[in-house]
């Protein structure tokens, strides 16, 4: 008995379908030998008969079937290191990771920091061909061991979001050592630097980066060029450093009147037109607007490369406003600024939150000096605007969800392919296929493409979203308590004055 139950354990999950078609076998033999054994049939006989053998015909299918198909997945999950893991094995899932990741679009996302990694942590789970190009400056810092450091920490960054395992990439990379010659350096800095001297050349090095590493597409940088990003303001003052940036812009209560780089003749790599020419989508953004994404774009190159693209230009605008950077910015605001620093057709779609945030959040963020962006629909023109949830709260901070841009990447690029008639296209039925099992997987909600606001429909003012129909009532009751308590503490204040004041006339 426990060796017959023994076979439905989820080991190989072979032998649990031999055990289905044996008792199919059965069934239809029963019946076949019930007909040829018995000399009269009543009409009850002859229906306990045919329901028999029908039973056991289906059995026989449902485990041929269940055979084929678990032989399949054993064969892909066998030459495909990343699902030997898994062990809720979807078939559709499987094709796709080995049909796809080999003949997938090929997507270049432009940016840094956390917004270009969210982009490529989620990308990566539907194309091997992923190229992300990194803007770079601070040329020639030395650390503490006074080595002279590449500047590769975005481009570290991207590397481990486009790792299978990103915990254990980032581990490694971010290794620092406590002996007493190398203290303080951390594993990236030796082995970026190590190999760069041993290639004699940056481009070089990268792309050995790449192959020892093995994760899955590849990080450039946008210029091999010493580089730095450096913003004049709208009283004429030029900030040098990028770091100093948003804290200047702060403490002048000054606007970024533009970027630029310096020096301005600083050229891209083959690499990156190359990848930019090739590319299916160009993806932009998120991120800080005026020292990740717009930099990136002022290489002497990219731009143009960018316009002369045949690629689905897809910028993804940013959830809150940053401090010192874009404060009271629109989403027509982030947009314009990228089409001022380098002219129109760099953006044929804008992907941009719902803005269901929680209020909490936001008000938080508030004493922070940031805020939701408002989705003022009505002011971009010439551009397909695409809502998404794309909101949600990781580590108590307000972030993209990178499976649901992700998703949205993929639906616009197959719907470019459906518009193109190539719904039989291999590349569009498999991403098609993935992205519903994502979805049901994930629950993640289908894009719904802008419409234009109608004259006689009253909206809400400032954003018009779901979110103020959710959480509306609960906004103005915490701005009417903020106000509430600044009003008490101007009255406490007013008070004490007054009371000193008047002791001082008595005196």
């Amino acid at each position: 008995m426990k060796g017959i139950l023994s076979w439905f354990k989820s080991n190989t999950k072979i032998k649990r379908w031999i055990f289905v078609i044996l008792i199919g076998v059965i069934l239809a033999c029963y019946g076949i030998s019930k007909i040829i054994v018995t000399k009269e049939l009543a009409m009850i006989d002859l229906a306990i008969i045919v329901l028999t053998f029908i039973c056991g015909f289906t059995l026989i299918i449902l485990g041929i079937i269940g055979i084929q198909k678990r032989t399949l997945e054993v064969l892909i999950e066998a030459s495909d290191d990343r699902l030997k893991t898994n062990k809720n094995i979807n078939v559709n899932s499987l094709i796709f990771n080995k049909k796809v990741y080999e003949e997938g679009p090929n997507i270049v996302v432009i940016g840094g920091g956390i917004g270009l990694n969210t982009v490529l942590e989620g990308i990566k789970k539907y194309t091997k061909n992923v190229t992300a190009i990194v803007s770079v400056s601070n040329y020639g810092k030395k650390n503490e061991n006074d080595l002279d450091i590449l500047p590769m920490d975005d481009i570290k960054d991207g590397i481990i979001a486009l790792a299978d395992s990103e915990k254990e990439m980032k581990q490694l990379l971010n290794y620092r050592f406590n002996n007493s010659n190398l203290k303080g350096l951390r594993f990236s800095d030796l082995l970026f630097t190590t190999i760069a001297q041993n290639n004699f050349n940056f481009s070089k090095a990268i792309e050995s980066t790449n192959k020892i590493l093995n994760f899955t597409g590849k990080v450039l940088p946008v210029t091999l060029d010493e580089m730095e990003i450096c913003a004049e303001l709208s009283n004429g003052m030029v900030i040098t450093e990028k770091e100093k940036i948003p804290q200047v812009v702060f403490e002048k209560i000054q606007k970024i009147n533009r970027i630029y780089v310096n020096p301005t003749n600083c050229r891209t790599t083959p690499e990156v037109v190359k990848a930019i020419k090739n590319a299916d989508a160009i993806v932009l953004g998120p991120g800080s607007l005026y020292t990740n994404v717009i930099p990136g774009l002022l290489v002497s190159g990219v731009s143009k490369a960018i316009k002369e693209s045949k690629a689905i230009k897809i910028y993804i605008n940013n959830i809150m406003t940053e401090q010192g950077q874009t404060d009271d910015y629109s989403m027509s605001d982030h947009i314009n600024a990228i089409i001022e620093h380098v002219g129109q057709d760099i953006i044929d779609f804008c992907v941009y939150d719902s803005g269901e945030v929680i209020p909490e959040y936001i008000k938080r963020y508030n004493k922070e000096g940031a805020d939701l962006v408002e989705q003022d629909e009505q002011n971009v023109k010439g551009i397909e605007l695409v809502q998404r949830n794309l909101s949600y709260i990781k580590d108590n901070e307000v972030r993209h969800n990178p499976n649901a841009v992700a998703a949205a990447i993929i639906e616009i690029i197959c719907d470019d392919l459906k518009f193109k008639d190539k719904q039989n296209d291999p590349q569009y039925v498999m991403m098609n296929a993935k992205l519903k099992y994502d979805k049901k997987i994930n629950k993640l909600p289908r894009i719904n493409k802008h419409e234009k606001v109608k004259e006689n429909k009253k909206h809400l003012q400032g954003r018009h979203s779901k979110f103020l129909e959710l959480y509306g009532d609960r906004v103005k009751s915490i701005k009417n308590t903020d106000e509430n308590i600044k009003r008490n503490k101007l009255r406490i204040e007013r008070a004490k004055k007054n009371s000193i004041s008047q002791e001082n006339r008595n005196k």
